[in-house]
């Protein structure tokens, strides 16, 4: 299974969606901290899938995630700003879908018109009429 993750709202490409890394081995992906994924999580920039017994895994979209979260940080954003960020970046996403979604729809209906006019248009005669000057006036 495949996702997208929105980078400065736009789509990167498809990313692995199982979760596949223990909290250190993607702590050590990322170059950061395991303490740093946890804090993430609590701020809820992050949201790992648990195991049944309740350790976190991390998939190749929540490193994505995490490198766009690194990217904000180091350009100066606290935790708070990120957060609203990532939240705008999925919006714009969400939108770009729908609109997509809207134009498909629109085509498909231009189209649907443009086939009921042809049904409805009506050959022109295209027999030859003798010519016939016009009277004048006495």
């Amino acid at each position: 299974m495949t996702d997208q993750l929105p980078a400065a709202g736009r789509r990167t490409g498809p990313f692995d969606t199982r979760a596949l890394y223990v909290i250190s081995v993607a702590a050590e992906l990322a170059g950061v901290h395991p303490q740093t994924l946890r804090i993430y999580e609590r701020k809820g920039l992050l949201e790992p899938t648990r195991t049944p017994g309740g350790s976190r895994r991390f998939s190749d979209l929540d490193l994505a995630r995490l490198r766009r979260i690194q990217e904000l940080t180091n350009a100066g954003l606290n935790l708070e700003g990120v957060r609203r960020v990532l939240e705008l970046e999925t919006e714009i996403l969400r939108l770009e879908n729908q609109i997509d979604q809207v134009r498909r729809e629109s085509r498909e209906a231009l189209e649907l018109a443009h086939r009921h006019y042809r049904r409805e248009l009506v050959p022109l005669d295209q027999s030859p009429m003798p010519y016939r000057a016009p009277r004048r006036g006495r």
